[in-house]
């Protein structure tokens, strides 16, 4: 009986002592779930007070160090297959202090140098890289010595909300002006980093925003032109469609209006290549003449933005943000990765959450897009240097202005059309089919300027030819061999 009872003793406190063990690890639990959903509940703590006049990064930092820790590893230096930059050593000099650059993209392929033969592009012209380089590469890139750029350029390339509301008294639209006059140099004596917090979010809130009075304006033009009277993003923009219109106000093409060199984004007859080129032939606009041809070309510029509201991603809501800043988990806290890069880069995070293939197909299937692109635009550019080719001998042959016309209209379409495309950073994965549309379209431009330089052409280009429209006039069939290259 002794024994027994014994036993029993000994079985009753062995199971006390895994329930308190039990109880002990519950209470763990729970503390830990406490903790966890407190860290939640509060996302950040306030470490330093935060204003409107806050433009260093580094301030916001204290309050917000994951993302900032994720904002500054854009000093990384990635390629992939058909972008990004990979680091060149350079020797510093007093004129630029930059001890890297990136590949000359002028270099790998001299059709671009020709193609933009007496602009400043044709110069200089290299790999991008991450945002914590935009200010320093537009401020040392030689296209500073052959042009004296306006101080417009500051918009893309640095922080300017601060030095806007100074310069303007408060008011940004003011400053953003004042800015746009001053010659480069003189307006970056007004910034001092890249692009920053305070540019995309509302200090007190947290909210995005947007801070850039040409996305503004740029933005109430198109949905004008889609019969949305006022347009007020601020007001007026989802917070889904806010996650791409902070993006949009850099990612963009855009021109310098008239002398004061207003910063303008051409979307008032809408975002795609053909339509934005019909407002620049409409106000008669140019970026230079070109050097060989005498035709009045146009320079697009990065024009993300308006590729991807073609694709199927903006089509299915997802905006820029989703791909670029995928949301990464940080113990109990989700934030948005602001290290901002390529996908291809980090294909678990910005691709896996939606396409349920392995990294390795999702990455094939975006290279076979890139790559039937890049043979796409290959061929365009090939009719663009024939054409060239076509228009300088007809010059030096002595043909007029006047019988080179029609050509050098054509010069001007097929050169812009391919640039759009050739500018747009994603080597036609935003908008494939769109990128292909564009590229065709600018080799058709091509093929017809070298028909006009043998006079087998209407006197002015054939517009677009919408579904049910009679066929545009056949040109004659004994014409001359086009050349090709």
């Amino acid at each position: 009986m002794t024994e027994k009872k014994s036993s029993t003793v000994r079985t009753i406190l062995v199971v006390a002592a895994i329930a308190a063990f039990a109880a002990v690890g519950v209470t763990a639990l729970l503390v830990n779930i406490m903790e966890h959903k407190q860290e939640a509940r509060n996302p950040f703590f306030r470490v330093v007070e935060l204003d409107d006049d806050t433009e260093d990064p580094a301030v916001w930092g204290k309050n917000f160090p994951i993302q900032y820790d994720t904002y500054k590893r854009t000093v990384d230096m990635v390629r992939t297959k058909f972008g990004g930059s990979e680091a060149l050593p350079r020797t510093p000099t007093e004129k630029d202090p930059r001890t890297q650059v990136t590949t000359s993209k002028i270099e790998e392929d001299p059709r671009l140098k020709r193609m933009w033969l007496g602009y400043a592009f044709a110069v200089d012209f290299r790999e991008e890289r991450g945002h914590a380089y935009m200010l320093d590469d537009q401020t040392f890139t030689e296209r500073q010595q052959v042009v004296k750029q306006p101080g417009t350029c500051m918009n893309c390339h640095a922080s300017t909300y601060v030095a806007m509301k100074k310069l303007g008294n408060g008011d940004i639209v003011k400053g953003f002006e004042a800015i746009n006059q001053m010659p480069y140099f003189d307006a970056r004596k007004h910034v001092k980093h890249p692009v920053a917090c305070i540019d995309c979010h509302d200090s007190k809130t947290m909210a995005l925003r947007v801070t850039r009075p040409a996305f503004m304006e740029g933005i109430r033009a198109y949905k004008a032109s889609q019969g949305v009277a006022d347009y007020d993003v601020n007001t007026m923009a989802t917070r889904q469609e806010m996650r791409t219109y902070v993006c949009g106000q850099c990612h963009v093409e855009y021109y310098f209006k008239g002398a004061e060199k207003r910063l303008t984004f051409p979307w008032h007859k809408g975002l795609k290549a053909d339509e934005i080129l019909a407002y620049y032939d409409e106000v008669g606009f140019k970026d230079w003449t070109h050097a060989e041809t005498g035709a009045p070309n146009l320079k697009a510029q990065h024009p993300e933005f308006e590729m991807h509201n073609q694709g199927i991603h903006a089509r299915s809501g997802v905006a820029c943000a989703d791909c670029h800043m995928p949301y990464t988990k940080v113990g109990a806290m989700k934030v948005s990765d602001h290290h901002v890069r390529s996908p291809l880069l980090n294909i678990n995070k910005a691709c896996q959450t939606c396409h349920r293939w392995s990294e390795e197909e999702l990455k094939a299937r975006a290279e076979t897009i890139q790559s039937r692109h890049m043979e796409m635009r290959n061929l365009a550019m090939d009719a663009l240097m024939s054409l060239i080719d076509d228009l300088k001998a007809a010059k030096e042959a002595g043909k007029s202005d006047e019988e080179l016309a029609v050509a050098r209209d054509f010069q001007r379409r097929a050169s812009f059309l391919l640039d759009f495309a050739e500018a747009e950073n994603s080597t036609g994965f935003h908008a494939p089919q769109e990128g292909a549309r564009v590229l065709a379209q600018s080799i058709d431009a091509s093929r017809k300027g070298q028909l006009a330089v043998r006079g087998a052409l209407p006197a002015t280009p054939q517009p677009l030819q919408k579904a049910g429209a009679p066929a545009a006039p056949k040109a004659p069939e004994k014409v001359a061999l086009l050349s090709a290259r």
